[in-house]
């Protein structure tokens, strides 16, 4: 019977474990050094108002593949759910992404939606041919006024840098849609879980070949020899203990708020002011409104770069990040029968339906590996990803 450790409790780690311990002859340790699972899409019940809170921010299932939002349902109920951001600026309030509502609002127009984009045309940087940065292909894109109003202190503050020195790549996630339409995302499937995020990876895991240790820190200098194969799903420089250098990521952490009632009457609004010290205020009764409370809990969100004992959110991948990235692949494709997956081991910023996708597909190239006798990748992506 082969005998696998996964590293890493989210859903990198708790969909792979479930998978190999169906699809193959074997054991899992799963191991975790936070004292709970499903890594920051835990979820739990706050302990003064009953709200169900998504403890590491808020998270919106979200999909264009069926085959995913049918795999996530089959552990949890995904009741479907839009996501209308709001964002304050300068005392008003808008509704994002850029919608045919907040370019007459914001310009005090009646646009039609052809009328609209053709003033978006005529007042984008028409200049800017190749877009270095995020701010020129935000200017060239939407222009100056909506860019200033929208985004530039925003990001500012998320990233804590200039956005002249944050990748062009960025903005390509952020639409402009020339009508009403206000929800957040643009794909086919969205919900939030019923009761949680946290009950599925409890079922995920729950499995007689699947043992879970909690408060566990991996060390890769620890003795691993008694398993066929390590699943490596933490920080990539982490593992190598930081040989090349700290790659950078962006944190958050939340200041927490009690009231009575309703504290915004939106689940998200978005603090688009750079005088303004946090990013976005989320209210968590409103992701779940199938459900009565009469007191409400909602966190400010504020945006650091990450230190030793922070929790890393967002990798930044500069120049400088990407050349050390490069380096720790290098050392990871020369070890023998480890690999690495998710977002933090392979420094990618993903999405969860990209991380439950991933995991399933690479499952499926694991186990077909151990039928056939083959060697399985280290890393579920090429690097240029």
């Amino acid at each position: 019977m082969k005998k696998f450790l996964i590293v890493g409790a989210g859903f990198s780690g708790a969909v792979l474990a479930n998978e190999l311990a169906n699809n193959l002859h074997c054991t899992v340790d799963v191991l975790d050094e936070r004292e709970h699972i499903g890594g920051n899409c835990y979820t739990e019940r706050d302990k003064e108002t009953g709200v169900m809170v998504h403890t590491y921010g808020p998270h919106i299932f979200n999909t264009d593949r069926k085959d995913i939002w049918d795999y996530v349902n089959r552990f949890i109920e995904l009741v479907p759910y839009t996501n209308r951001v709001k964002a304050l600026y300068n005392g008003q309030v808008y509704s994002l992404p850029i919608n045919l509502h907040t370019i007459n609002q914001f310009f005090g127009k009646t646009f039609s939606p052809k009328e609209a984009k053709d003033f978006i045309v005529s007042i984008a940087d028409n200049s800017i041919e190749d877009p270095q940065n995020f701010e020129e292909q935000a200017m060239k894109f939407i222009g100056k006024d909506l860019y200033k109003a929208f985004f530039y202190g925003y990001t500012k503050k998320q990233w804590g840098c200039e956005p002249t020195e944050l990748p062009a790549a960025i903005l390509k996630r952020l639409p402009v849609r020339f009508n009403y339409n206000d929800n957040y995302y643009h794909t086919a499937y969205q919900g939030i879980p019923r009761d949680g995020y946290t009950l599925m990876f409890e079922k995920l895991l729950n499995h007689p070949s699947i043992t879970v240790k909690l408060n566990a820190k991996f060390d890769a200098s620890q003795d691993v020899s008694g398993y066929d194969h390590v699943f490596f799903t933490g920080p990539l420089d982490q593992y190598f203990n930081y040989k090349h250098g700290r790659l950078a990521y962006r944190t958050v952490y939340f200041e927490r708020g009690v009231d009575e009632g309703d504290y915004q009457g939106n689940a998200v609004i978005n603090y688009s002011n750079e005088d303004v010290p946090y990013t976005r205020v989320h209210e968590h009764k409103h992701f779940t409104p199938w459900e009565q409370h009469d007191k409400t809990v909602y966190f400010k969100e504020y945006s650091k770069e990450t230190g030793e004992e922070d929790i890393p959110y967002y990798p930044k991948r500069l120049a400088d990040d990407k050349a050390k990235l490069l380096q720790y692949r290098k050392e990871a494709e020369a070890l023998k029968s480890v690999s690495f997956l998710g977002r933090l081991a392979t420094y990618r910023y993903m999405d969860m339906h990209h991380v439950v996708g991933e995991a399933l597909d690479y499952a499926k190239q694991f186990v077909q590996s151990e039928t056939q006798g083959t060697t399985p990748p280290v890393f579920p992506n090429e690097e240029a990803q």
